[in-house]
């Protein structure tokens, strides 16, 4: 008896054809609240928190890293039903390219603007759009808090010109505009232990977080093996990873992140940004 959901060949069906598909329940309400409550009393996860702003002003605060460690999030991101599904869409092996707390707060969080993660990816080396995102809802995600919004079937379009919009990189309007006319878009909206798999070409935003209700999410992008990029990236995209069990999660408890790991930080705020531009 399997005591974890599967990701299944209805599951690869339906991500193929729409560049996205939800499980629900994918981890238990008790994962998910060790996992939430462990990033709230996170201090290094607050140190290394920063902000993007949108074409508004509003903020939108996140911790991003690389390489997995011996920690609550990365025993959820090297999890064997992660990583086995993972595998299983990108028809081999993979490697962890980063993973963030994404923390949209009650009345200040900012929009997503209408991108490709692919669209800033390939211009950091990646020639191939071999790239998965996996977020898990830590708490819900509705329209009032901002939820992610995608068209469906958008993937098939592949990679469009992006431009900056506010701190963010945006995809060229009029090539969204046209999505728009032509793809479904749908609100993706979550209960915490709900995971969204999404393609890295799947055309996606969010809207700014009006309600009393923060918004929080972890998402871990995987990279096939075969992918590595020609420019300096960290190795962990093109490194195998150890798979672990997934009760390790519950058994490893409320252990935050080291200091020492690989973070994407504001000192390196700028140098991301010259990247991705």
């Amino acid at each position: 008896m399997k005591l974890y959901p599967e990701f299944t060949d209805r599951h690869l069906a339906e991500f193929e054809r729409d560049g996205y598909v939800i499980i629900r329940n994918f981890f238990s309400e008790e994962e998910v609240k060790l996992i939430y409550e462990t990033s709230l009393q996170d201090q290094v996860i607050r140190a290394h928190s920063f902000d993007f702003n949108d074409s508004k002003g509003l903020r939108t605060k996140l911790a991003l890293w690389y390489t997995p460690q011996d920690d609550v999030y990365g025993m959820y991101s090297r999890s064997a039903r992660m990583l086995n599904a993972a595998e299983k869409i990108m028809g081999g092996g993979v490697g962890h390219y980063h993973s963030k707390l994404m923390q949209k707060e009650p009345k200040k969080g900012g929009a997503w603007e209408w991108h490709q993660d692919y669209g800033y990816w390939y211009n950091n080396g990646f020639l191939y759009p071999e790239m998965l995102s996996i977020m898990l809802a830590l708490t819900e995600a509705n329209q009032q808090n901002g939820c992610m919004q995608v068209l469906k079937g958008s993937h098939r379009m592949g990679r469009v010109e992006h431009n900056i919009a506010g701190e963010q990189v945006g995809a060229r309007m009029e090539k969204v505009d046209e999505a728009l006319k032509r793809h479904e878009l749908v609100y993706v909206e979550l209960q915490a232990g709900d995971a969204l798999f999404f393609h890295c070409n799947l055309l996606h935003r969010s809207d700014s977080n009006n309600s009393d209700n923060s918004r929080w999410s972890l998402i871990s992008v995987y990279n096939k093996l075969s992918n590595k990029p020609y420019k300096d990236e960290p190795a962990s995209c093109y490194t195998p990873l150890q798979k672990v069990e997934d009760d390790m999660l519950l058994k490893i408890g409320a252990k935050g992140i080291d200091d020492a790991a690989d973070f994407l930080s504001s000192e390196k705020d700028k140098k991301f940004k010259e990247k991705i531009e």
